[in-house]
């Protein structure tokens, strides 16, 4: 099979993993509000395990295939951009503003999940970690249910009800389970191109699976966040941006840390570099002061964000084996 068709797989695997991810994310949020779930949980929880659903179907399928560096490099390199290149390209555009104390409480929950699933990245994932990770996201998930809880000022829930409007009426419930069905059956599709295609990719080319993982198919699973980003701070939302951003790496490092080990099973994933692991929870850190700082991005600061990233992408490629 020639280069250009395992690309033009590839990248057509991304569209639909893509395409897919939007739909969860869409159906999700307006099946929720339909059943009148409190609209700070939609956008806390919700749409932020929508956009990262790409980053935990791609890194399982990985893993099942014994693709470790592709499902580790994924995931660490999702984590990486979310809260680099993506939050400084929308903040370059436009500030982002937050004014809902949800992401910033979210903030220091990411960087413990992330650190928590750095350290497990640098044993090497198995069956245990696996669980161990998943009972962590259960409780991660209920603690962000007790935290979500705002005045009744708070500007997140008219966000979370202008992002996923218009909403079907009560009785039509079904049209948007439908939705999330196509949008699952279509990022499970994807997600087995992409990872087929750029194992190949990554062979043809004389790189590892780890370099195409943190380049091509981080940012490829990261879409989702981008257009959600994208969309919700053009409308002003900077909370919902932000909260989904974080929301996205702390989902990315339980549930699809978790997703990594069980799909392991009893052989253990291979620890991962210590060089990538620092800069996935450096980054997150970072992103925490800033927001920490002013709760705010400015476009300064996103400046920053982006040469963050700039930096960190060279030597995790030059580190990787």
């Amino acid at each position: 099979m020639s280069t250009l068709l395992v690309a033009g797989l590839g990248l057509a695997g991304l569209v639909l993993l893509t395409f897919g991810a939007d739909q969860l994310v869409v159906g999700a949020g307006r099946l929720a509000t339909v059943l009148r779930v409190a609209p700070v949980i939609v956008g806390v929880v919700v749409i932020g395990l929508g956009t990262s659903a790409p980053e935990f179907v791609v890194s399982g399928t990985a893993a099942v295939r014994g693709n470790a560096g592709l499902a580790l490099g994924n995931l660490v390199g999702s984590n990486i951009l979310n809260v680099t290149l993506i939050l400084g390209v929308v903040a370059v555009v436009s500030p982002v503003l937050v004014r809902s104390s949800v992401p910033v409480r979210e903030a220091p929950l990411m960087v413990a999940g992330v650190s928590v699933f750095g350290a497990f990245a640098l044993v090497g994932l198995k069956l245990v970690a696996g669980v161990l990770l998943a009972l962590l996201s259960i409780g991660a998930l209920v603690l962000l249910v007790r935290l979500s809880r705002v005045p009744p000022d708070d500007p997140l829930p008219d966000d979370v009800a202008a992002f996923v409007e218009p909403s079907p009426p009560p009785g039509r419930w079904w049209v948007e389970a439908i939705r999330i069905a196509l949008g699952l059956a279509a990022t499970l599709g994807g997600a087995q191109l992409v990872v087929a295609n750029a194992s190949t990719l990554a062979l043809s080319w004389g790189v590892s699976d780890t370099v195409i993982g943190f380049t091509l198919v981080a940012g490829g699973t990261s879409l989702p966040e981008l257009m959600t980003s994208v969309q919700a701070q053009r409308r002003g939302e900077g909370d919902l941006m932000v909260g989904n951003l974080l929301g996205s790496n702390l989902f990315n490092s339980l549930i699809g840390g978790a997703v990594v080990g069980l799909a392991a099973g009893r052989d253990r994933i291979a620890p991962f570099g210590f060089a990538a692991v620092t800069a996935m929870v450096l980054a997150g850190v970072l992103a925490w002061l800033l927001l920490k700082r002013g709760s705010r991005i400015t476009r300064p600061e996103a400046c920053v964000l982006l040469c963050a990233y700039g930096l960190m992408l060279p030597l995790l490629i030059s580190a990787s084996p």
